[in-house]
């Protein structure tokens, strides 16, 4: 049986990764996909969204999400992604269309017509969902799980110096949606940068993609690796080296398999107030707050084996 996924991103390098990797499997129904702003304009992350769609063979409707987040001005990420999101990759018009929903109708529509079994992933800002909440407030108890890329508990931010991006981009919507789904039947699974950061793209992986895209000829998987060439330089002129760090495919593999990390409750929050520390994360290690767990947080990552499973799934599911 495939396993039926909503999937909420800002398209993206990483987020394009994670959309090929799901598409390559199998066992994957992807329901439906709400693009929405982040590391570039809404606008843009919608039409990376429908051409990859269009070229791998995706049939889910796509909504456009909200343009800005719910009460800040909208930040982008164009020195990380490009400024239209897939780095160096050349991007003909998508052909596919678009559906007419809003991003936060097309969760709370999929979520209803499919209770208790549809798994949300989101891979960006969590606006769209905190919205969609605004529409129906029972969402959590209608999806199987959530699963989040965002935030850094133990860790340095990515953003500001506590700060991930997909929570800083929109505080008062990550917070909302970890509020909420505190009541939901199965604690959502969070992937913090402490996590995804253990995942790092070297020079070895960039060659596969740039294999993969040589060998098949595959729009997507060209794309991929022009993309992945923009990531690798960003990481350098940042001070990390050449390297990438990928994000949201272990968390998107994580909802598929359960599989590359462990897991461990844990009480989370989301710092709106803070002069330096807005948007940041915080997780109660000591119990003070007298809250119950809300996130299962992502721990002890098998890095080198997710990325050859990476590897191995689009290299299979680009090839044929």
């Amino acid at each position: 049986m495939s396993l039926p996924l909503l999937v909420d991103c800002d398209t993206g390098i990483d987020d394009a990764i994670a959309l090929s990797y799901l598409a390559a499997r199998g066992d994957v129904e992807i329901r439906g996909i709400v693009s929405t702003a982040g590391n570039v304009e809404v606008a843009a992350v919608h039409r990376n969204n429908l051409l990859l769609a269009q070229l791998l063979g995706i049939a889910a409707p796509i909504s456009c999400g909200a343009e800005a987040p719910l009460a800040q001005e909208l930040m982008t990420a164009d020195d990380t992604h490009g400024p239209q999101g897939l780095g160096h990759a050349a991007l003909p018009a998508p052909r596919r269309r678009a559906d007419p929903r809003s991003g936060a109708q097309l969760w709370v529509d999929i979520a209803r017509e499919h209770p208790g079994e549809v798994v949300g992933l989101v891979l960006g800002p969590h606006t769209n969902l905190a919205l969609a909440l605004e529409i129906e407030p029972e969402l959590p108890g209608l999806l199987k799980r959530l699963h989040i890329m965002g935030g850094a508990i133990h860790h340095r931010g990515n953003t500001g110096p506590t700060s991930e991006w997909n929570v800083a981009v929109d505080p008062e919507a990550a917070q909302r949606v970890l509020a909420a789904f505190s009541a939901a039947p199965t604690r959502p699974v969070l992937g913090a940068l402490e996590a995804t950061e253990t995942v790092r793209f070297t020079q070895s992986t960039l060659e596969r993609f740039e294999a993969l895209a040589a060998g098949t000829g595959h729009p997507v998987a060209a794309i991929l690796a022009d993309a992945l060439r923009w990531y690798f330089e960003f990481h350098q002129a940042d001070g990390l080296g050449w390297i990438a760090h990928v994000h949201d495919p272990l968390v998107a593999a994580h909802a598929v398999t359960g599989d590359f990390a462990s897991t461990r409750p844990l009480a989370v929050d989301v710092e709106l107030a803070g002069t330096l520390t807005r948007g940041q994360t915080v997780g109660d290690e000591l119990g003070r707050w007298g809250r119950p767990p809300n996130v299962d947080l992502l721990t002890e990552v098998r890095a080198d084996a997710f990325v050859e499973h990476l590897l191995g799934v689009l290299e299979r599911g680009l090839s044929t």
